[in-house]
């Protein structure tokens, strides 16, 4: 699987192994050019042999969506059409918290690096969190 941490700038990216049991954060994509990304994207999901993707969905905290998660939406329906894979989408109000603490605690100082960075641990969180809920509901009688 293929995590997509969606944002203007950069997209943070994360896989999981081949039994879908860890996540991996594998980096970030610098946006450029929509189509450009989309092809990148593309291309890595060939290259790694993805057979599924989860964006995140940026909800407010009181569970609206807003402007960036249209925007959301609108790139997951791109991924899923340039790839012709399943997108999901997950809420991922909490995902970016999380990175954000766990990357304090291992490296306090920031930067433009440390943000790609939390944008790869966010991917990562996003896709730990996807296969979880998946993997519990498959427990489920």
């Amino acid at each position: 699987m293929l995590a997509l941490d969606y944002g203007k700038k950069r997209i943070g990216l994360a896989v999981s192994d081949a039994e879908g049991e860890f996540a991996f954060p594998v980096g970030e994509l610098e946006c450029r050019n929509p189509a450009r990304d989309i092809e990148e994207l593309a291309q890595l999901v060939r290259d790694r042999g993805v057979v599924e993707i989860v964006v995140g969905l940026p909800l407010h905290m009181d569970g609206r969506a807003g402007v960036e998660a249209e925007a959301a939406r609108r790139f997951a329906t791109s991924v899923g059409s340039a790839t012709g894979l399943p997108v999901e989408l997950l809420d991922e109000r909490w995902t970016s918290l999380e990175a954000q603490r766990t990357l304090r605690e291992i490296q306090p100082r920031r930067g433009k690096r440390q943000r790609a960075r939390l944008d790869a641990a966010a991917a990562a969180i996003l896709l730990r969190t996807f296969l979880a809920r998946r993997d519990a509901a498959r427990k489920r009688p």
